[in-house]
């Protein structure tokens, strides 16, 4: 719900929560959904579906209800990969795609022992650590023409002469594992509490990556002087990222399985009795270096005349460097006796040129809790990617052991539709107590 302790902020990690010190387990359901027919991603497979792809992308962690619900504009694709697409776009009013901000998100696991290397009486500590994990990136984006939504919305038909609409999609992930070594650092500078202190702490990730797909598909649909489709190509512009599109309908692929590459998060925090705020960086210098690429691109060259054989061109292509978001992340927290409140707030930057202007760079999450025993309910809100959504949750402390249960909204679907969604997480070795006064 956005607790500082469960934040971003790698130096908030440090801090032991008011409850005791725990391990919290994230329970990947929706990775059951995302990962259910892998042929969606496949632009060789029949199932080849990328707007979908794109969506899964989006958020693969947590189970959404209705997840398919949303059209992805099945007969639309199914009709312009086999190149019979209907002159009038008409046709396919009821399925509306829409723009929306770009989306980055870093799955990030790691494990490892913490070893002290010194420590003053006073309680100041200085640690290192050493672990490793998983580290996996993904990016997805969709960009549709805005007049081309309206005709798709519109409850009547609509016709756009001598005009020209595109829809790009794309989708980006990444398999690296992390070694990681770094260092813990607290700071004794007041005695206010037993949790008070200056926290410090910095990884530094080094990445070997095992997979890379990144698999984009590109549209071109050119009106006539009465608004229907043809195949007449007055020229287009590049694509975001430069990419060329000569041809109706373009579906590109690059993928490698080797990978090298680095990452590096940096954070402070602080404690005064029940008050805490933090600060952190993550991504840091972050790149990874994908060698041996192979590229593939399908194109065909007329989407209306029944002909759907793609053209294939395959090959080795130049080695890809990837750059993820920078994030700087800022939270605060009060712990009450029975009740808290904490918040996240954070920014991203990006130097990738398709992310100008469409990443969503704003994030913030807030949330607030009370205690009644055994049982621990929630409340809060967030906002990402332009959209504000509330949720609510459920705990069950039972010592030693909790369950974490919440729900809210998630509209990460090519429509921008919300749909009901479940997270769920473990806690072990929490330990029923409070901040002290």
């Amino acid at each position: 719900m956005g607790g500082v302790a469960g934040s971003e902020n790698l130096a908030s990690r440090m801090i032991e929560a008011p409850e005791g010190a725990h391990t919290t387990i994230v329970i990947p359901l929706g990775l059951f959904q995302v990962l259910n027919n892998l042929d969606i991603y496949n632009p060789d497979s029949e199932d080849f579906d990328p707007i979908r792809a794109v969506e899964y992308a989006a958020a693969p962690l947590h189970y959404t209800f209705n997840r398919n619900g949303t059209g992805t504009g099945i007969e639309f694709i199914n009709d312009l990969l086999d190149g019979r697409l209907s002159r009038d776009i008409n046709d396919y009013r009821g399925f509306i795609p829409t723009s929306q901000p770009v989306a980055y998100g870093i799955v990030a696991p790691n494990w490892g022992i913490t070893i002290p290397v010194y420590k003053k009486k006073n309680g100041t500590t200085h640690s290192v650590y050493a672990g490793g994990g998983l580290y996996l990136p993904f990016r997805g984006a969709l960009e549709v023409d805005d007049q081309l939504t309206q005709i798709l919305s519109s409850d009547n038909n609509v016709y756009v002469p001598n005009s020209q609409f595109r829809i790009f999609a794309g989708v980006r992930s990444e398999v690296p594992i992390a070694i990681t070594g770094g260092y813990r650092g607290r700071f004794k500078l007041w005695d206010k509490s037993d949790r008070d202190g200056l926290y410090v702490a910095f990884n530094y990730n080094y990445l070997r990556g095992f997979w890379y797909e990144d698999v984009f598909t590109a549209l071109r649909l050119d009106t006539d002087a009465q608004g229907l489709l043809t195949t007449l190509n007055p020229g287009t512009p590049p694509l975001p990222g430069g990419i060329a599109l000569p041809n109706p309908i373009e579906v590109g692929r690059a993928h490698s399985t080797k990978g090298h590459g680095r990452a590096l998060d940096v954070g402070v925090a602080a404690v005064v009795k029940r008050i805490e705020v933090g600060f952190g960086i993550n991504g840091l210098a972050n790149r990874i270096k994908w060698t041996d690429v192979e590229s593939s691109r399908y194109s065909l060259p007329n989407i209306l005349n029944g002909d759907g054989d793609f053209v294939e061109i395959t090959g080795p292509a130049p080695d890809v460097t990837v750059e993820q978001p920078i994030e700087y992340v800022t939270s605060a927290g009060y712990h009450a006796t029975r009740w808290q409140v904490s918040g996240e707030m954070g920014f991203r930057s990006s130097n990738y040129p398709p992310d100008d202007g469409r990443l969503g760079k704003t994030w913030a999450h807030t949330g607030f809790e009370y205690r009644f025993g055994l049982l621990e309910p929630r409340a809060g809100a967030y906002y990402s990617r332009d959209r504000f959504s509330p949720a609510a949750g459920l705990g069950l402390n039972f010592g030693k052991f909790g369950i974490d249960f919440a729900v809210f909204s998630n509209d990460d679907n090519v429509e921008h539709t919300r749909h009901p969604s479940i997270a769920l997480s473990l806690r072990i070795g929490s330990l029923r107590r409070t901040p002290s006064p």
